[in-house]
């Protein structure tokens, strides 16, 4: 597993009762977890300090219950980037702070590439990826079916002080979207997607993992460059193995190009502590 340790902004100050007590900047915050089933906090006295709590509904949903002020926006930084944290509808802050270990892993891959490299993020959400890959030096297409989301990714890039850089912004169905790249003979060196369990498009199209997944990884391959430099898929759908992406990757990707293949989970630390909560899965090729 690879474990997203070197935030400073954030920390997992405990877990336990299927809910984690988060450190977001100053602003405490507990949210549930479905993999937190034990239930003895390491330190109860704590749980005191959350500013808000996010509590399910018994009829589906929940709500954010607040016990002190808190902003309706704040900052949050990871190294050189900075990120927008909002609590959301449906527990989300607009940042998956896990996603670290593939920021610094993209950042690197593209400063020592020497060259310029054009990205396509796909599931793109609030540009956590675009951001990073962005400030590594890259030229960023960022795509997202939800508009509200793609405004966030723009005040994502403005807070990290990278407006000015090559960026796309995109508001589409990613599978059409890529289609229309493939007419336009597009082509990128790296391609990120995050696919949702499910969801929909811009235009109600249907989206399901297990049915849509394989076909957008093989669309996708078709816009990779003659030299490509990575493919990065996440994922958080319950169930599914990081060996299954690896095994999508080694049917498509790995035909067309030589390169290295690499799988596993990635994770959060908790402070304190040799706990360690398990958060999604990746699936990685790269030359």
């Amino acid at each position: 597993m690879e474990v997203a340790k070197n935030w400073k902004d954030y920390e997992i100050l405990d877990m336990a009762n299927g809910e984690k007590l988060e450190r977001w900047g100053d602003i405490i915050l507990a949210r549930p977890d479905p993999q937190i089933i034990w239930t003895s906090p390491s330190f109860p006295e704590k749980w005191k300090n959350a500013h808000a709590r996010y509590q399910r509904s018994n009829t589906g949903g929940g709500a954010w219950s607040y016990q002190k002020k808190v902003p309706a926006s704040w900052k949050v930084h990871y190294k050189d980037l900075t990120f927008l944290i909002k609590p959301m509808g449906f527990k989300h802050t607009g940042l998956f702070p896990e996603q670290a270990v593939n920021w610094d892993w993209m950042i690197q891959k593209i400063q020592k590439a020497g060259r310029p490299i054009q990205v396509l993020n796909l599931f793109a959400y609030t540009g956590g990826a675009s951001v990073a890959c962005s400030y590594a030096g890259a030229s960023v297409c960022h795509v997202d079916s939800s508009k509200g989301m793609v405004a966030w990714a723009k005040e994502n890039m403005v807070a990290s002080g990278l407006e000015d850089r090559p960026v796309r912004y995109i508001v589409d169905d990613v599978v059409k979207f890529v289609n229309r790249e493939i007419r336009r003979g597009h082509t990128y060196d790296a391609i990120i997607m995050d696919p949702p369990s499910y969801g929909r498009g811009a235009n109600g199209e249907v989206w399901k993992f297990e049915e849509n997944l394989p076909e957008l990884i093989e669309v996708c391959s078709k816009v990779l460059s003659n030299k490509p430099l990575f493919f990065l898929i996440n994922s958080y759908t319950t169930g599914i193995s990081s060996m299954v992406l690896e095994n999508l990757l080694n049917l498509t990707i790995a035909k067309k190009h030589e390169g290295k293949i690499s799988h596993g989970e990635i994770g959060l630390p908790m402070t304190n502590s040799s706990l360690i909560l398990p958060c999604g899965i990746y699936g990685r090729w790269e030359c």
